[in-house]
């Protein structure tokens, strides 16, 4: 898990600087080498690429695409830590979508901790000059959809291979990155071909990672350190990029990771 937090964190980085290119050619770079890994991977092993829950899988695909291209947008408009730290939020809207698709409860401890997640976010916009509102919406909106596929996933279950959805995400995120991209293609210079090229190929086994990490353990006890990836972020981007992060700023992202982390351990209770 620390292994795939860091992966997501330098793609990410590679997103970032590659933000001259347009979102959905962005996205088609990164499912274009998923996909061809995946799709090898099913292939040699023999296993049934359509699924059996395709509709769930389509659905599945759909949301992630959704919150793939608008996290992207807002890596345009934010630094990269604060971006990563804002998509952390994803677990709260997972949890309310639980309750009414799942029919799980959430305890009243957990209303506090998404309290102070929230409370991050607020002194993140109001006190941090470098966040962007239209930034802010758009890292939002990728972040409910996240929680989303956390709940469609729960919901297909283990009888799918977890590269079968993996696929589907990524497949669907080829085709509509790269049918919407043709009015926007920029043919990339110089060594923006082996950053865009890299980014399916990180991102891939990033996934394979972390669904490796889930296989060998409790999910209650490698799910934390995929906060790693917020601290990853912020240091690549400082380095790397020459984000800049206020006072304020490093506390409303504390207090994101803190809400959220804490979150994590009362579901570990559980």
């Amino acid at each position: 898990m620390f292994i795939s937090a860091a992966l997501f964190a330098v793609m990410n980085a590679v997103v970032k600087s590659v933000e001259e290119y347009h979102t959905f050619q962005i996205v088609f770079f990164r499912a274009l080498g998923s996909v061809v890994f995946g799709m090898s991977y099913l292939l040699k092993n023999k296993i049934n690429i359509l699924g059996t829950h395709r509709k769930l899988l389509v659905l599945r695909g759909m949301v992630g695409v959704t919150s793939l291209i608008f996290f992207f947008m807002s890596l345009k408009l934010l630094p990269l830590g604060t971006a990563v730290s804002l998509r952390y939020l994803a677990p709260i809207f997972a949890a309310i979508f639980a309750v009414w698709l799942l029919k799980e409860r959430i305890k009243p401890i957990q209303w506090f901790y998404f309290l102070i997640a929230f409370a991050g976010v607020v002194m993140l916009k109001g006190f941090d000059a470098n966040v962007s509102l239209l930034g802010l919406v758009y890292v939002l909106i990728s972040a409910v959809s996240v929680g989303m596929v956390f709940v469609l996933i729960r919901k297909i279950g283990t009888s799918e291979h977890p590269l079968v959805i993996i696929n589907y995400f990524m497949v669907i995120a080829m085709l509509i990155g790269g049918i919407f991209m043709i009015p926007f293609w920029k043919t990339p210079d110089g060594n923006d071909w082996y950053y865009l090229l890299s980014l399916g190929i990180i991102g891939f086994f990033g996934q394979v990672f972390m669904t490796k990490a889930f296989q060998l353990e409790d999910a209650s006890r490698v799910g934390p350190i995929k906060y790693a990836e917020a601290i990853f972020a912020l240091i690549i981007g400082w380095v790397w990029l020459g984000d800049t992060y206020t006072f304020f700023g490093l506390v409303g992202i504390g207090l994101i990771m803190a809400g959220m982390f804490l979150n994590v351990l009362v579901k570990k209770e559980n």
